[in-house]
């Protein structure tokens, strides 16, 4: 009996992208060439402008009380924190204890001391959130623990060690989370789902999942992309994509966006 081929990461995205994966593929190994944040803070902050709008998209405002379940490095912290002015609450979170020292050095070099009074820099296990808290917050980022293709393709270990196994087992953990957060959003208040992922199953396939079992408790609203940051968002079933060849090297991330429904019962 012949052995089954063995299916690559090119095979895989080549699946899913068809002809248009090979000049993804490069705007992914060549990137992009940096957003910066500057703004408000002390020294400025460069990082991936589609990351920014995932943050942008959340809506805060003066007074809020915001987490940002997967908070490391920092960048979408500092727009979140820019937003507040010091006001409300900002819990950013990481598990991760190196993350979190880069997190921590990321707020105390770039924030004012009086807009780092209201942050909370906490490690604890998102997937658990909503069992301790529950209709807390006003705005909730998930920037969801992905495949990350951008970073395997260009790290030769990584994608050595690849299998489309991994995007289904990462789908599993983002869906654990985002229905965390979920329980711990406020009725009316707003949720941003966002990866950096390619694979639809990390993307449109988690709020699928989620939607089958919490549609009573939370509904799809549009993902606001601020217009000054000219990125070419393409719509998906849930959400949008802001994919890096038709982005000048900025992405990929997906987002979506969630309101708790004001008389949800969980």
């Amino acid at each position: 009996m012949a052995s089954k081929k063995k299916i690559t990461f090119d095979d895989y995205y080549e699946s899913l992208y068809s002809v248009r994966w090979p000049a993804l593929k490069s705007a992914l190994t060549e990137g992009s060439s940096g957003f910066s944040l500057s703004d408000g803070l002390l020294q400025p902050y460069f990082l991936d402008k589609a990351s920014a709008a995932a943050a942008f998209a959340l809506g805060i405002q003066e007074e809020d009380t915001v987490l940002d379940m997967c908070a490391a490095p920092g960048g979408k912290t500092l727009v979140i924190a820019l937003a507040l002015k010091g006001t409300g609450l900002l819990v950013s979170n990481d598990r991760s204890s190196d993350r979190r020292r880069r997190l921590k050095d990321v707020i105390e070099k770039h924030l004012p001391a009086d807009w780092r009074s209201n942050i909370n820099v906490t490690g604890h296990d998102s997937t658990k959130w909503g069992l301790f808290e529950q209709d807390v917050y006003d705005r909730i980022l998930l920037d969801a623990p992905c495949s990350s293709e951008a970073h395997v393709l260009n790290s030769p270990a990584h994608l050595g060690k690849w299998t489309p196994n991994r995007s289904k087992q990462l789908a599993v953990q983002a869906h654990a989370m985002l229905a965390s957060a979920v329980q711990a959003l406020k009725p009316g208040g707003r949720l941003i789902y966002s990866t950096c992922a390619l694979s639809p199953l990390e993307n449109d396939g988690v709020i699928e999942k989620l939607l089958k079992k919490r549609s009573s408790i939370v509904e799809v609203v549009s993902a606001d992309i601020p217009p000054e940051l000219e990125l070419d968002a393409e719509t998906t079933e849930f959400g949008k994509h802001i994919l890096p060849d038709r982005n000048s090297g900025f992405g990929p991330i997906f987002m979506a966006a969630l309101v708790k429904k004001q008389d949800s019962t969980l």
